[in-house]
């Protein structure tokens, strides 16, 4: 059990493992394959989207599902896709579709995408104090070293469509197992690709890896162009994956579905042929060993807060000791650290040393109404077996 009082000793152990974790990260970021030309445009090559006569076309079997479910492939991409009507708003796991439209993401739209923040009660969060740990103590949030290509390359951020406009979350490039070198996959929150048990999958979503590079405060992004603010461009998600659990029980404050609360995007590039992980040049495996809390002497939580104080032009990370979180009996313990970021950092990845590396063990999921603290999934079984059916259905794209 965590205390709230660490002593002189406790706290230099936490501080080096910390440390070490950052010089992983770095180190991780930086091992990177293709010249700087590369990693800063990753745009060369037609469209994968792109028929010969330059138009956007979208692939036939996401126009079949799209008229299975009665939805319109023409109307769909001249905005047809902002009629939430319940009866069209494709729920199940099978339903997904995310047919590519061309130029949506412009740099003002991502300015403008509201955080899709999970919060809790007091009263909610100390639901089950017979499991979960004390409270910690808030853990500034610090913003992460410019350029980011150079010191956490495989974060970035993901944007969507819901009924309430325009949305934001953060998200990571991990290892295809499938396909060394050459992943297409993101690691990201449930509540940030799939609305839960209320409502279904979201709109097009995209993600855009090392957003804003130089980390370029709101009044020199104004006119900024798409290449300042997406290096590595836009890259959309063909198909993604989140727990039944997230699908069945997940709800505004996270609910039963919260400890389920992951998702695999499998993208493709706007524009370009590279994979994700050869144009950003980096990305991190996934611990599914889902360590004890007490197992573990620091995690790390990066991502891109968009909720005041913060603005979600900028990265930023918690370093701590993580506690455990029991919002039922019924359902598994969560991790809990200290940390002051806001929504936006949903879906952030959660990172620890493995074996001298840094592999992604958990995602930011929920925190309280004053965002004192982030809580995140256990990865385990269900999680790897997730990600393992991505890989070998879709990673070959």
């Amino acid at each position: 059990m965590r205390s709230a009082h660490r002593s002189s000793r406790g706290r230099r152990r936490t501080v080096l493992a910390a440390t070490g974790l950052v010089a992983a990260l770095a180190l991780t970021a930086t091992a990177c394959n293709g010249s700087d030309d590369d990693k800063a445009g990753g745009r060369a090559g037609a469209s994968q989207a792109a028929g010969d006569d330059g138009k956007v076309h979208i692939p036939d079997d996401i126009k079949d599902k799209l008229k299975k479910h009665g939805v319109d492939v023409d109307k769909w991409q001249n905005g047809g896709w902002k009629n939430w009507d319940k009866d069209k708003w494709l729920s199940e796991a099978k339903d997904f579709v995310n047919p590519v439209i061309q130029g949506l993401w412009k740099p003002e739209r991502m300015k403008s995408a509201k955080e899709a923040n999970k919060t809790l009660s007091t009263k909610d969060a100390a639901a089950d104090q017979g499991v979960s740990d004390p409270e910690p103590q808030p853990v500034k949030a610090v913003a992460e070293k410019t350029p980011y290509h150079r010191n956490a390359a495989p974060v970035g951020k993901v944007f969507f469509d819901s009924p309430e406009g325009a949305m934001v979350c953060s998200g990571t490039v991990i290892k295809d197992v499938n396909h060394p070198g050459k992943s297409n996959l993101v690691w990201t929150a449930g509540h940030c690709v799939h609305a839960g048990k209320e409502g279904g999958w979201y709109r097009n979503i995209a993600f855009v890896p090392s957003y804003n590079d130089l980390g370029k405060p709101e009044s020199e992004l104004a006119n900024a162009t798409t290449s300042e603010v997406a290096p590595y461009g836009t890259w959309w998600a063909d198909w993604a994956s989140t727990s039944n659990e997230w699908i069945q029980g997940g709800s505004e404050s996270g609910g039963s579905g919260a400890p389920y609360d992951y998702a695999v995007l499998h993208v493709k590039p706007e524009s370009g042929a590279k994979s994700l992980e050869e144009t950003v040049g980096a990305a991190l495996d996934v611990d599914f060993s889902a360590p004890s809390a007490t197992e573990v002497s620091t995690m790390g939580a990066w991502g891109y807060p968009a909720a005041p104080p913060f603005n979600g032009l900028k990265m930023f990370k918690c370093l701590d000791r993580p506690g455990r979180l029991s919002l039922s009996s019924s359902l598994p313990t969560m991790y809990r650290i200290g940390c002051t970021m806001t929504g936006g950092s949903s879906g952030g990845g959660w990172f620890r040393v493995v074996n001298g590396r840094t592999a992604l063990v958990s995602n930011t999921s929920i925190g309280p109404t004053n965002n004192t603290w982030l809580a995140g999934p256990q990865l385990g079984p269900e999680a790897q077996a997730l990600y393992e059916s991505m890989s070998k259905t879709y990673g070959g794209r």
